[in-house]
């Protein structure tokens, strides 16, 4: 039998050119972030965003370390067995971002099925280190489903960050191509679970160019109207390397424009939609 072929890459079009990595603050905020030991989803999913973020001084930290228990088909972190977790890391964290002197942070994680708490335990350890070094900080988490466990959940809601988001990443029908174990429904449950708590806002991104319809976006942004989400990013799927899932269309900026018009309409406060909008892009807004 003949090994399939990965699917080619496109060229991508004008509006999704990326600036190139500069300056002295961009290489600040990598020398920081190369001594302390920490990883960051700028790198390990290749945000488009990062020239422009690093070089503001911002970044998106991800906690737990960099190996992921799943392999979705749109992610370029890896995947395998993860290493031991580090307990110093919230404070290595911390002070870091006391360092860096920032006022708003985004952290996320990879995935821990490995663990039985889904590392619930460090990512509020993470968030009470954070507000107790820097309490001038807001934070958003942008957390895994910790699969649908109501109780980790609201262990991270209950330590006190600004904002819980939790991608849904995809229409119903796609989500068993795109997602490996993931489930369409659980990630609307771990959504409601936070706009429940009435505590923090509840935040969900989404990615378009996977094939989905129009009406499909549509009716994703009613699931996240209906599990009480308040704060919708859109972007353009980009395919990391070529054993990933080809992007299937390069959806324009007037087709973005219409998502955040439609969503606004629909009842969300907040909507960034555009060709490089990623989860925590212009994050500090949502607060």
């Amino acid at each position: 039998m003949m090994e399939k072929k990965p699917e080619m890459m496109q060229r991508k079009p004008a509006w999704l050119k990326i600036s190139l990595p500069q300056g002295k603050q961009y290489l600040d905020v990598k020398e920081i972030i190369s001594r302390k030991k920490l990883h960051t989803i700028c790198v390990s999913g290749k945000c488009p965003n990062m020239a422009e973020c690093w070089g503001r001084g911002t970044a998106t930290f991800m906690i737990l370390g960099e190996i992921c228990t799943r392999s979705c088909r749109f992610c370029n972190v890896k995947t395998g067995t993860p290493l031991e977790v580090d307990r110093d890391e919230p404070v290595r964290l911390a002070e870091t971002i006391e360092q860096m002197n920032l006022q708003h942070v985004v952290l996320t994680s990879v995935d821990r099925d490995d663990l039985d708490d889904g590392g619930a335990e460090i990512w509020s350890r993470t968030v009470q280190c954070i507000k107790e070094r820097c309490p001038q900080v807001t934070i958003e988490t942008l957390i895994p489903d910790f699969n649908g466990q109501e109780e980790l959940i609201r262990k991270v809601i209950d330590a006190g960050p600004d904002i819980v988001s939790h991608n849904l990443e995809t229409v119903r029908r796609l989500t068993p191509k795109v997602r490996s174990r993931a489930k369409y429904e659980v990630s609307l449950k771990t959504i409601a679970v936070i706009a429940r708590s009435g505590k923090v806002r509840a935040k969900s991104g989404v990615m378009v160019g996977l094939g989905e319809t129009e009406k499909e976006v549509y009716e994703t942004m009613d699931d996240l109207i209906a599990a009480g989400c308040s704060v919708l990013t859109v972007g353009q799927y980009l395919q990391p390397t070529r054993k990933h899932l080809a992007v299937k269309e390069y959806v324009t900026p007037e087709q973005f424009a219409a998502y955040r018009a439609v969503g606004l309409e629909k009842g969300f406060r907040f909507v960034e939609s555009g060709p490089l909008v990623r989860s925590s892009y212009h994050a500090d807004k949502h607060v």
